[in-house]
């Protein structure tokens, strides 16, 4: 016997959905059955903690993801009182802003950590420092104070460190006079063309104090969607002329932060220390 199309045999159950009956007159329908997290919710987030740290030397080649796991883990070794979100999936409540590429050496990164027990922000700094990795190391914690951290990074400061490239200078006083020099890039969408020109407020050439075959690039860049790197600004000055290497360059991120009226990158964390200093005096 041939069963009638109804709502019963067209509306299979999903896993997690309770079958309801339905009233007279109305179809049948569906809804999630309804759940909450077992045990008691985690502690609240009683401080905020902004933190400068370093990425040097081997651990340049580490990405962001590695060293995510690596901070997660010295915060364990530590024993950090990190604070965790609520839900079914609790996690460490730690915001990174502005992470730099993988194979980038930096003296300028910097994080955000709520926790859940107030701890004196030197201890902090020492615990967390003796437990990563070589290569990575904290600078300085300081209270968060009012405002946003990711909003106060505005540019970055970098240093890019060339074998001999002929044709560099030329390309440099090309990129510069230029309103605009589009480059590729491979995406996870496929190729795009991005404007390496527009972001950048300053680039500089010189030669190395002990090795004249190197070319050294200091250059400030702003943050952009998409973001511009040196890789970028090195593929645009590959297009007006300039010969690269097949050495890989060596770049390092020395700062981010605000721009001052000069275009300089300015610390950000200098709002942070003002805050702390009113609140102690």
């Amino acid at each position: 016997m041939r069963r009638s199309a109804s709502p019963l045999w067209t509306t299979p159950l999903l896993e997690g959905q309770l079958w309801t009956a339905p009233q007279s007159g109305t179809a049948c329908h569906t809804g999630p059955m309804a759940r909450s997290p077992e045990g008691p919710p985690p502690p609240p987030t009683v401080q905020r903690v902004r933190v400068k740290y370093i990425k040097h030397g081997r651990l340049r080649f580490t990405s962001h993801r590695d060293f995510a796991r690596a901070l997660e883990r010295a915060l364990r070794r530590a024993d950090v009182p990190i604070a965790f979100s609520a839900g079914f999936s609790p996690h460490p409540k730690i915001s990174y802003v502005g992470a730099a590429p993988t194979g980038v050496s930096s003296a300028a990164e910097y994080l955000e950590l709520g926790l859940a027990r107030v701890l004196p922000v030197d201890e902090l700094r020492r615990r967390l420092d003796a437990a990563l990795p070589d290569g990575l190391d904290i600078v300085e914690i300081v209270p968060a104070g009012p405002g946003s951290l990711a909003e106060r990074i505005e540019a970055s400061s970098w240093r890019v460190e060339l074998a001999d490239t002929p044709g560099i200078t030329e390309a440099v006083e090309r990129f510069l006079s230029s309103a605009e020099v589009l480059v590729e890039r491979l995406t996870k969408d496929g190729r795009r063309q991005i404007d390496a020109r527009l972001p950048v407020v300053s680039l500089q050439l010189s030669s190395g104090v002990h090795d004249h075959n190197r070319a050294i690039l200091a250059m400030v860049v702003r943050q952009a969607a998409p973001s511009v790197r040196p890789d970028d600004v090195l593929a645009a000055l590959q297009s007006l002329g300039a010969q690269l290497p097949s050495a890989p360059p060596r770049a390092t991120r020395l700062a981010q932060g605000p721009l001052d009226a000069n275009g300089s990158v300015t610390d950000p964390l200098t709002t942070d220390r003002d805050a702390a200093a009113r609140t102690s005096s």
